[in-house]
């Protein structure tokens, strides 16, 4: 049903009022089901503060949410395009579930901001689009660090309390903490695919802000890049020709959260 639904909003934009037959709160939780938990644009009523700001402002003049006609709707980013889903008043006044799509307009960094390592976790944000608030701004690495007996690469820390555990293009997930299964091989694991890809660090006595990231493919086999964790991230959602791109499937790129701390 969902999908029927989907394919009958106009595209690029269009907003779809449904029969009031129809549980939006059911509505929101599929959708949450395929694309993580979404973003707050309107709650009660009340436009959420910062929700026009560079995402969501389109969805907000589709949906007329700047005249109050808007009850509850919330937002994911997917594939491009912002999906909106949630209740609003219809032409009668009446409340009714309401879909709506409209193109993701993704921020673009200012030029020559990438040129320090350091900048790869803002590259990120900005190829993302990412606007929600840090997801664990409080984790204790020092705790997860003694765990496993090393120190982990700043900027992959930095992703982490950016994002929290979630997917870049809902394919390549981000652990909340690596793990240590393939210690023993000298690797470590940050991330993986649904392809049983493994994504890791090849840890040696070097700062680990220099470890380089390797990927062990599904056949066992490794293969080294010599860049760090967040710049490895922005090449292959980018690069076309890289090995392990990203980039043939969207043109857009998102992250999609599994929880949110919005």
């Amino acid at each position: 049903m969902l999908d029927n639904l989907l394919d009958r909003i106009l595209r690029p934009s269009g907003v779809l009022y449904l029969s009031q037959d129809i549980d939006p709160q059911a509505l929101v939780e599929k959708l949450a089901s395929r694309h993580g938990e979404p973003r707050a644009l309107v709650l009660e009523g009340v436009t959420e503060p910062g929700a026009s700001e560079v995402h969501g402002a389109d969805l907000l003049e589709l949906l007329e949410l700047l005249e109050g006609r808007a009850e509850t709707v919330v937002a994911w980013a997917h594939a491009g395009q912002w999906l909106g889903a949630g209740t609003a008043l219809d032409a009668q006044g009446d409340i009714v579930p309401v879909l709506a799509i409209t193109p993701q307009q993704v921020q673009v960094l200012p030029a020559g901001i990438a040129g320090r390592d350091e900048d790869w976790v803002e590259r990120l944000i900005g190829i993302t689009g990412w606007i929600l608030p840090p997801q664990r701004p409080d984790a204790d690495w020092a705790q997860v660090e003694a765990r496993i007996g090393m120190r982990l690469p700043r900027d992959y820390k930095r992703m982490v309390e950016t994002f929290g555990e979630g997917a870049f293009d809902a394919y390549l997930h981000l652990n909340r903490e690596p793990w240590t299964d393939w210690q023993e091989d000298g690797l470590l694991v940050w991330a993986g695919t649904e392809h049983e890809n493994l994504y890791c660090w090849q840890i040696d006595d070097r700062d680990p802000d220099h470890w380089p990231v390797t990927i062990q493919t599904h056949d066992g086999e490794n293969v080294p890049f010599d860049c760090s964790t967040a710049e490895f991230v922005c090449r292959i959602l980018l690069e076309k020709d890289h090995p392990f791109t990203m980039a043939h499937y969207f043109d857009t790129h998102w992250f999609m959260p599994y929880r949110t701390n919005a």
